[in-house]
């Protein structure tokens, strides 16, 4: 059984950093593990209300449960490696007394006061390569409390980025911008075509970058890009129908755009296969967003 102990145990401790590495340093970041667990909160919170005011909840509860369950994963697979050597490969304080306590349990908590750096000192590791483990998995607690600090710090600039993106949208869809896409001034078209289009191409890489992001729900429909998205195909449209050359080429960029937006989010998320404008349709409808545009 000692095999199988280290083998389970040294797989739940590769699963979990991993998973780590491939949510917050993967160019396409989100883990398996990540990924099933934005899911199915994402889903559960949809179906509790219909308006989706649990949804606002989602993207946190989802940071959350995940960094539990890597901890989860790091302490029961450093216990599991340890159980085997309970408690002959130890030295325990005077204080404690081993025979009257049952070995997973002191195999958790080594693994637990070690993951969390805390280092009592009242199980010691005896043979040399229990000497190099114990530190090892220290380092790797270490990592952990890292990697939580740093997503908060890598996913909350994203999404405030899609908030100004969306909150740009919307007071173009709020101003008719459209018609000044369509038959303003050439400059001034391009510019408000291209600043569009510039906002767009940064939310997909985002997007591409920090999956998970899709699974935070805004509450206000003006900054909400599930919301406002929808006024994008309208914009692209009106500029199109411009006598300048210059905006038509603007309005096509700000179209290509938007087809490799709505097609990220078709792919990873929606699977509609449908169009930009029901793909924008689908992804204010999953925020349980009523879509914008005219």
């Amino acid at each position: 059984m000692t095999w199988v102990y280290t083998v389970l145990g040294v797989m739940l401790v590769a699963v979990a950093l991993r998973d780590i590495f491939a949510t917050l340093w993967h160019p396409r970041g989100l883990g398996t593990v990540c990924r099933w667990v934005f899911g199915m909160i994402w889903r559960v919170a949809g179906r509790v209300r219909r308006r989706g005011r649990a949804l606002g909840s989602a993207g946190p509860m989802g940071m959350v449960a995940t960094v539990a369950l890597w901890a989860t994963m790091i302490v029961v697979g450093w216990a599991l490696i340890y159980l085997p050597h309970m408690p002959a490969g130890f030295s325990f304080a005077p204080s404690l007394q081993p025979q009257e306590s049952s070995d997973p349990v002191e195999a958790l908590y080594l693994s637990l006061v070690t993951v969390a750096t805390l280092g009592y000192g009242d199980i010691t590791p005896v043979y040399p390569a229990l000497r190099l483990l114990v530190p090892l998995q220290a380092l790797i607690g270490f990592v952990l409390f890292t990697a939580a600090i740093s997503w908060v710090l890598q996913i909350y600039p994203a999404l405030l980025r899609r908030r100004a993106a969306a909150r740009s949208v919307s007071l173009l869809d709020s101003t008719d911008s459209a018609e000044v896409a369509a038959a303003g001034d050439t400059s001034v078209a391009c510019a408000l075509l291209d600043g569009v289009t510039d906002a767009l191409t940064t939310v997909e890489l985002d997007l591409m970058q920090y999956r998970e992001t899709y699974f935070f729900r805004e509450t206000e429909a003006d900054r909400s890009l599930a919301a406002t998205l929808a006024y994008v195909p309208e914009l692209a449209k009106a500029g199109q129908r411009s006598s300048a050359m210059e905006v038509r080429r603007a309005a096509v960029r700000l179209d290509e755009q938007l087809r490799s937006l709505t097609g990220h989010l078709d792919d990873q998320y929606l699977r509609t296969g449908g169009s930009p404008a029901q793909i924008c349709a689908a992804f204010a409808a999953d925020h349980r967003h009523r879509p914008s545009g005219r």
